[in-house]
């Protein structure tokens, strides 16, 4: 009998395997880098800046050409961490990030509520509540943006763990500090599935030297980069150690392009991109997104096909047999069969959006919200603005495509943003959180 029942489970793994079988409830490491553009990343043609073990992510694993989300780092995570647009939740502006409703925080009450082990590790102040209440066991958050030495302008950083203040030490380094906590939830919950949402410090400003700086130094920018590789590496070697690599989907992305001091050197094959963090150009929501899932995501894919943020939930959600709420909208469109080797489902278009001004955007084409319709081919360093008066059939037929798609959104008659009209502020002259 005994017997019978061995080759009855062989039997079974066999057809699981022949039938592209997935593991059941994979962890999932969601890492997103602050202010990192295309123009930064090996794999994407950075003609100054390398990233060797994205790139290695990259090989072994699959890159996504049009991947867009906020273009700054409020309403990029509010997109993130709701999977709605920014009309339906008020997260237009930084400000208004942190008044949204806590119940939009969905992300990481999915995976709580699949019986996942969950902790969220780095910035966090941009959005509403702390993260117990959104659904993480598990939390190390610092204020603001851009933290890395325990003492800056003379005085001592703070951060929380799981709700108590603490001190950085005068020579404590925020990102090594929460590479450990990371480590840490990794190693406690290796015989569960866990999901781990990693913000991390680099590579927004004050762009200071890093622990592996040399003295003389000519280039931060450069180290804070290969520092930032250097961890992501570090934390796929810590899985690879607990055997835990191909049960483990990793997702990396950066949460809106480069920052204005950082674009002039983040060129491509010798050419400037179009737009940087916090304008509605190109690079301001396009971002590097990196998925690697051994034995899963096929080796060397790359995937032109468009994303915005808001497909992360349902990706997520399919992934793991998670639940979302009933009654709620949520914008985005599950790529899971991607990660799982098949098809890529199509998205016609992707929605962005900024305080008052969104766009919609096609493989080809981009509408405004005031109606300007900009030829995308030679993106991402060109938008050419295509006037009605100038109009082709196949420029007519996108105009007409992408008005109806607004139409259908329906962003102005959402909830209006209440800032200056930058989206960084609520009001002129008053200063909002960190972006």
């Amino acid at each position: 009998m005994k017997s019978t029942w061995f080759i009855l489970i062989v039997a079974i793994e066999m057809i699981g395997s022949v039938c592209g079988g997935i593991p059941q409830k994979p962890n999932v490491v969601f890492i997103l880098a602050d202010d990192l553009g295309i123009g930064n990343v090996g794999c994407y043609g950075s003609d100054h800046y390398r990233t060797p073990n994205l790139d290695k992510l990259a090989a072994g694993g699959a890159r996504f050409t049009q991947f867009f989300t906020g273009a700054l780092c409020g309403p990029s995570r509010a997109l993130i961490m709701t999977g709605r647009y920014a009309f339906r939740n008020g997260s237009s502006n930084q400000d208004a990030c942190k008044l949204m409703p806590k119940s939009e925080l969905q992300l990481g009450r999915l995976f709580q509520g699949a019986g996942y082990a969950t902790a969220a590790i780095g910035k966090w102040g941009q959005l509403p509540g702390e993260p117990i209440e959104a659904g993480y066991d598990d939390s190390l958050r610092f204020n603001g943006s851009g933290v890395y030495w325990g003492l800056k302008d003379g005085k001592a950083e703070r951060y929380q763990l799981n709700g108590t203040d603490l001190e950085l030490s005068p020579t404590d380094y925020m990102p090594d500090v929460m590479q450990q906590r990371a480590v840490a939830f990794l190693r406690a919950n290796r015989a569960s599935p866990f999901f781990l949402y990693y913000s991390l410090s680099h590579v927004h400003g004050d762009i200071v030297r890093t622990p592996d700086s040399g003295a003389d130094s000519e280039d931060l920018f450069a180290d804070n980069l290969l520092y930032m590789d250097k961890l992501v590496g570090q934390l796929v070697e810590e899985l690879d150690a607990l055997q835990l690599r191909e049960r483990t989907l990793l997702f990396f992305m950066g949460d809106n392009g480069t920052g204005k001091g950082q674009n002039a050197r983040s060129t491509i094959g010798g050419r400037n991109l179009s737009g940087v963090k916090g304008t509605m150009l190109e690079c301001g929501g396009l971002v590097p997104a990196i998925v690697n899932w051994p034995g899963q995501v096929p080796s060397g894919k790359v995937s032109s096909g468009l994303h915005d943020a808001s497909d992360l939930l349902p990706t997520f959600a399919e992934l793991i047999g998670g639940r979302l709420p009933e009654g709620t909208v949520f914008d985005g469109q599950s790529f899971a069969a991607f990660l799982w080797g098949r098809e890529e489902p199509v998205r016609p278009w992707i929605y962005n959006q900024l305080a008052a001004m969104w766009y919609v955007r096609e493989v080809g084409w981009k509408l405004t919200h005031q109606g300007e319709l900009f030829d995308m081919s030679g993106a991402p360093f060109i938008e050419t603005l295509v006037p009605v008066a100038a109009d082709t059939e196949a420029s007519r037929a996108a105009r007409r495509r992408l008005e109806a798609v607004l139409a259908k959104l329906n962003p102005a008659g959402g909830i209006p943003d209440s800032g200056d009209g930058t989206g960084r502020h609520a009001s002129k002259g008053k200063k909002g959180p960190a972006s």
